[in-house]
């Protein structure tokens, strides 16, 4: 399946292929594995306002999270310094997310893919918690919104060096514009590339987490439907579309993954480097399904997760039945062969 766009703007960054946001965090460096991967290391903190909250190594908030703390109620201390991160939280008394004193910078080159269609009123706060939590570049993928989306991520590109922009010539689908930003990332050296929606659906907060499991992993899926994941905010049709959707695609393609639809995604470039993407017949939310079948396929190491997954408070669901339609019928081909 070959993209269609019309430009790219760069911004600041125009024709840099390092990425930008690593000037941002010299002297961050990337997390210390060694205290990172200890499980023992969390404590309990209240914050000024008593708030109580938990610092913990990557490993210790996994385990926090699976047992289902939130994960907006937990911060991450880089290298393992627990009262580095207990210092940080008394002094900035957070009343939302926890954020971190500096983004979690990791060694290999990351770029986030934010596709938009008429995300006016989410764009520029998603972008801007992004490069809160993480040190990345960001490429937005606009689909030729009608409410000025891509007129405001061109304003953000010249702002902000690590943020590009890929402006599409009509609204083609999801598929269309995750396959668009991969090949743009690997042509230019991206060693990981994450999926993540605009509406925040899909916390910022936890792109630190995929990242670092994304460090041993190919395909990490931020899961719903594994211990201590959810949803928040969804009717009781909502739920059963979404359960009964991965129960459908488990029964033709495997148990072994439990969120075959999930759309908070990291993924290896030399994962994406070893699918035919060209061949990737969906373009709607079956997209999610056909990648993971084909990264089974391709025997690449797959890592859910638990998120939580918080309906939309800005904007229109993408979500439609052609939508629903298009996913019964590629997931048996999948399996069958087409």
């Amino acid at each position: 399946m070959e993209p269609t766009e019309t430009r790219t703007t760069d911004g600041a960054n125009a024709g840099v292929t390092t990425p930008a946001s690593r000037e941002r965090a010299q002297g961050a460096g990337a997390p210390a594995r060694g205290f990172d991967d200890d499980a023992s290391l969390h404590r309990t903190a209240t914050t000024p306002a008593g708030r109580v909250v938990h610092v913990a190594s990557f490993a210790a908030a996994e385990r926090l999270i699976a047992g289902g703390a939130d994960s907006r109620d937990v911060l991450i201390a880089r290298g393992g310094d627990l009262d580095a991160a207990q210092r940080h939280l008394v002094a900035s008394n957070p009343t939302g997310p926890l954020e971190p004193a500096t983004p979690h910078a990791f060694e290999p080159r990351l770029l986030v893919c934010l596709p938009t269609y008429n995300e006016l009123e989410n764009l520029e706060s998603m972008v801007r918690a992004i490069l809160t939590w993480l040190d990345c570049d960001i490429l937005v993928v606009d689909d030729d919104s009608p409410d000025g989306t891509g007129a405001l991520a061109d304003r953000l590109a010249e702002e902000l060096p690590a943020v590009h922009v890929l402006h599409k010539k009509e609204k083609a689908g999801l598929g269309h514009a995750y396959l668009a930003a991969f090949a743009w990332g690997m042509e230019r050296g991206y060693e990981r590339l994450f999926q993540i929606d605009c509406d925040f659906s899909h916390a910022p907060w936890d792109l630190p987490r995929l990242a670092y499991a994304g460090v041993d992993n190919e395909l990490v899926i931020g899961s719903r439907y594994v211990e201590g994941g959810g949803t928040e905010g969804w009717v009781m049709r909502r739920r059963m579309l979404s359960k009964g959707g991965n129960l459908y695609a488990k029964l033709f393609l495997g148990f072994d993954v439990q969120d075959y639809t999930a759309g908070f995604r990291c993924y290896d470039a030399r994962l994406l480097s070893r699918i035919d993407l060209n061949g990737i017949a969906a373009s709607g939310y079956s997209f999610q399904v056909e990648m993971t079948w084909r990264s089974k396929r391709a025997k690449a190491s797959v890592k859910e997760l638990p998120i939580r997954f918080v309906d939309r408070e800005h904007g229109v669901s993408k979500m439609t039945g052609s939508i629903a339609r298009e996913a019964l019928a590629v997931i048996p081909s999948l399996r069958f062969g087409r």
